[in-house]
């Protein structure tokens, strides 16, 4: 009797680990909220599900903004490592929270299994993103307005995870940008939802001036086994700049994909691993529109060119007019199906 009356007391003593994962870092908005914050439990790792526009967007914590001058720094042409947990006492931020420190190395979620983070596995992971608006006021920023420039396919597998900058990302406003993570995750691990968490970010060592493209709907167009779909459809893919997914919530949502068909942060949405090099104005002579029957797949213009000049005639430059030419033939030769 007296274990059993003890026992709840002891297991709410314990810091929270097991479910649910969020990006921790000081330019989070609602870095400090707590499970008391709200009448609702809405932490920044509680997973959204059937919200108003209200409570999903920036996690309903756009009351709750960081500190001024804390900002998550995206160096262009580098990675960015950032810290994915189920609880803040997980990460190197747990002085700020309740629970103590029960980092564990790599875990995103110490002395959890892996279903504690939504997968059955490694092979089962199907990555998040980070996404960007070139707005340094948040409250302004509309779901229309960000645009994923690198994605993880890996995550949420490691505590930390890097996230590729384009090296062409051209600098902020005064007053720096907004971003947020978003991540989807697979329907074989715990119930479907989505998860949000913004930021104030900036973007350093920028020496580019091109701007981001406006973001279009991504297409479900890679191989889809479990819904019949055994081989890509490359004409089928949306290319360049691209939007985040909102999806199974009450309001605003973009995607319309079945419950047990989400969308994801990978090949299938033509999210490649890394950074989304492709998402800026220049990036495309022309996109054609996409289509499940057509076989043209557009190649991206290469980077401006600037023309060093030689002394040497045996060797051609890597950025010369003629070598971006045969890179393009390349890529047309070896992705664009024949008709």
């Amino acid at each position: 009797m007296r274990v059993a009356l003890a026992l709840p007391f002891f297991v709410s003593w314990l810091p929270s680990c097991a479910g649910h994962v969020a990006l921790f870092h000081p330019s989070m908005y609602g870095f400090n909220v707590t499970s008391s914050t709200f009448p609702y439990d809405n932490r920044p790792v509680t997973p959204l599900y059937n919200y108003t526009f209200d409570q999903w967007w920036f996690h309903g914590h756009l009351d709750y903004p960081p500190h001024p001058g804390d900002f998550l720094e995206l160096p262009a042409g580098k990675a960015v490592t950032t810290e994915l947990a189920c609880s803040k006492t997980a990460t190197s931020y747990w002085q700020s929270s309740d629970g103590g420190d029960v980092q564990q190395g790599d875990n995103p979620c110490p002395n959890s299994d892996t279903s504690a983070y939504h997968t059955t596995g490694l092979d089962d992971v199907k990555g998040c993103a980070l996404a960007i608006a070139y707005k340094s006021d948040a409250r302004s920023v509309q779901p229309e307005d960000f645009t994923v420039f690198s994605v993880n396919q890996t995550c949420v597998w490691n505590r930390f995870t890097d996230f590729k900058v384009p090296s062409r990302m051209p600098p902020c406003p005064e007053g720096g940008c907004t971003c947020a993570w978003f991540w989807v995750h697979s329907p074989d691990s715990g119930s479907e939802q989505n998860y949000m968490n913004g930021f104030q970010c900036n973007i350093t060592g920028s020496t580019s001036d091109v701007p981001v493209a406006e973001p279009q709907l991504a297409r479900r167009c890679g191989a889809d086994p479990s819904n019949g779909q055994t081989q890509a459809s490359p004409g089928n893919c949306t290319y360049g700049a691209k939007a985040p997914f909102y999806w199974l919530q009450a309001e605003r949502n973009n995607m319309f994909e079945g419950y047990y068909s989400p969308p994801f942060y990978n090949d299938l949405y033509n999210f490649q691993d890394g950074a989304q090099d492709d998402i800026f104005v220049d990036s495309y002579t022309d996109i054609p529109s996409p289509s499940p029957n057509s076989t043209i797949v557009p190649a991206p213009v290469t980077s401006p060119i600037t023309v060093v000049p030689s002394t040497s005639t045996s060797s051609t430059n890597a950025n010369s007019p003629t070598a971006s030419l045969r890179a393009s033939m390349w890529y047309v030769l070896c992705f664009v199906p024949m008709r």
